[in-house]
């Protein structure tokens, strides 16, 4: 039985990956806050999870003409040199610090989107 509450984990991250919207966030908050694992291994395993979660999902989005390459392009370049300074910063600082640093990020998505006013 002990393999329940990953296996939901991971249905309800793998639904949300899917549709595109943070999968992997949710189960870095599973990862380390149930099922305790140390922040810099739940990140690593979460990277993991994000290959073929993508890999699965993109070609559904790409079949509804969910993709705009041409668009996506300056964000998928910024991204990779962002992705690669903040790696070999985050594997350089104490587990603690990083994990305070992703709650902090959490509180400000949070707050931001219970003040976000709705577009007309």
């Amino acid at each position: 039985m002990s393999f329940v509450i990953p296996l939901l984990a991971g249905l309800v991250t793998g639904v949300l990956s899917g549709f595109g919207v943070g999968g992997g966030t949710l189960l870095l908050i599973y990862m380390t806050a149930f099922a305790a694992l140390p922040q810099d291994l739940a990140q690593g395993i979460n990277l993991l999870y994000f290959l073929p979660a993508a890999l699965t999902a993109l070609p559904h989005h790409r079949k509804n003409g969910y993709l705009r390459p041409h668009a996506a392009k300056p964000a998928i370049l910024a991204g990779l040199a962002a992705t690669a300074a903040a790696s070999w910063l985050a594997t350089g600082l104490d587990v603690e610090l990083l994990r305070k640093c992703f709650g902090v990020f959490l509180l400000g998505v949070g707050v931001h989107e219970l003040l976000r006013k709705n577009p007309k």
